[in-house]
């Protein structure tokens, strides 16, 4: 099926939705074959989220088997399971998995019951094919095993020019994308890969183990899906082969397969800094969502209360100074704040691999320096402003000192805290959410009563 040009950006909005399902209502299978036809897989998936299931197996009967297999793909996961469970072992097998790639047919499987897995790989007539899958869904999900496709162009090196073009054809005859020439000996043991330039320059008789390069080495099948993508995008690799624990190539790791990591992992960071410990769909039941939110909420209630036992600790200061009441809220919210930026830099040097263990010291000192800064800072701008409204010289220095060692404490937590996670193999990114946000609202008031206390000692 043509597909449309990439460079001319489709939308999907309203009026495209409402005209598809006109189409579908009107019956009229050419008119709804040319406007699917125009469209890219991509946008079809986009569409299709957005109709019902009886509606979107409509639209998929209009495709043929290839494209509708890259439509499922695209669509969200929980639309995709929906289609699939209404079809037999053997339409799944047929009309889908036979037409994917073994990475993408592994990760379709893994979302079926184990029961019904063994039944569409039965049904599954590429025995090769079925072994390539059923060989992905052995490794831990996560892992570069899981996440590798088995659809490879591979020669030996110890084949002339002449013998390997002729290989090559055949291989590359049944593979969307060819990325790179693998290079193996006669027991699969990667030894370099191959540049179209010189295959292409170099003397007909010439072979492989004269003309490949060595400067690649494959990842393991157990290494994490995370340290993969760091590795490809330091040295922006499109493709990346994974051996086994004899070197052995066993797979090849692609560009689009590690763009799809980066955004689950971006998306499960972003969400569990927001304080959902669960990584959920806008589309999962009611039953999902609250799940993954509660546990957060209730330490979120948690911590207000301790900080209101803090504020009831302090009532007689309180009843003395009422002025000190009107910037609690100032000092949570400064903490809070401050906590989270530096954290959130720790976050992002350990999950991009840039800060390095042994310049924690460092890190430390440079984040305790820009805090001192920006502490005198807002603390120099509280005290004047606090003066001006209040005119009391007590409150403005209760107010800045307070701040002042409330930013510095903030900027010292955010940095030890997603650290000592780390250390503790616990995701860091738990540090940019509420954890930290409500630790330090409860030390802050601490902090900012004990100086009131101290600088008021006539008074309270």
């Amino acid at each position: 099926m043509p597909q449309a040009s990439i460079m001319e950006r489709f939308e999907v909005n309203k009026e495209t939705i409402a005209h598809l399902k006109s189409l579908l209502r009107s019956e009229n299978k050419q008119a709804l074959g040319q406007y699917l036809a125009e469209l890219h897989v991509a946008d079809i998936a986009e569409i299709i989220d957005d109709l019902s299931i009886e509606q979107a197996e409509v639209v998929l009967s209009h495709l043929d088997d290839e494209d509708s297999s890259a439509v499922l793909m695209e669509l969200d996961e929980d639309q995709r399971e929906k289609l699939v469970e209404r079809l037999s072992p053997k339409e799944i097998a047929e009309k889908f998995v036979t037409n994917l790639e073994s990475d993408d047919a592994a990760d379709l499987l893994q979302e079926l019951d184990v029961e019904v897995q063994n039944q569409v790989v039965s049904a599954i007539e590429d025995v090769e094919h079925a072994s390539d899958i059923v060989d992905l869904l052995n490794y831990e999900e996560g892992t570069a095993g899981a996440l590798m496709g088995k659809e490879m162009v591979v020669v030996k090196d110890s084949w002339d020019i002449t013998r390997s073009v002729r290989e090559m054809r055949k291989q590359a005859g049944e593979i969307e994308q060819v990325y790179t020439i693998y290079v193996v000996n006669d027991n699969n043991v990667l030894k370099g890969r191959l540049p179209l330039k010189r295959l292409l320059t170099a003397n007909v008789h010439s072979k492989m183990s004269d003309i490949l390069i060595e400067d690649i080495e494959g990842v393991h099948t157990e290494t994490s899906q995370e340290e993969v993508a760091q590795i490809m995008d330091k040295y922006d690799l499109v493709a990346l082969p994974v051996i086994d624990t004899l070197k052995r190539l066993v797979g090849r790791i692609t560009i689009d397969d590690v763009v799809d990591v980066i955004r689950e992992e971006a998306d499960k960071d972003y969400q569990m800094a927001s304080g959902i410990s669960e990584d959920i769909e806008h589309s999962d039941s009611i039953w999902q969502l609250m799940r993954a939110r509660l546990p957060w909420l209730i330490i979120g209630v948690g911590g207000s209360m301790l900080s209101a036992v803090v504020i009831g600790g302090y009532e007689a200061s309180l009843a003395a100074i009422p002025a000190l009441a009107f910037f609690i809220p100032m000092i949570t919210a400064t903490g809070g704040n401050v906590g989270v930026q530096s954290s959130a830099i720790i976050v992002q040097g350990l999950a991009n691999n840039t800060l390095k263990s042994d310049n924690l010291a460092g890190k430390l000192w440079k984040e305790l320096q820009q805090g001192l800064l920006n502490g005198l800072i807002i603390s120099a701008l509280a005290l004047v402003f606090s003066i001006l409204v209040f005119s009391d010289i007590n409150l403005g220095f209760t107010i800045s000192s307070a701040l002042l060692l409330v930013i510095l404490f903030a900027s010292v937590t955010g940095t030890l805290i997603p650290l000592t996670l780390e250390k503790l193999d616990i995701d860091p990114a738990l540090a940019t959410g509420p954890f930290i946000t409500t630790m330090n609202d409860i030390t802050g008031l601490f902090i900012y009563f004990l100086v009131g206390q101290y600088i008021y000692t006539s008074i309270i």
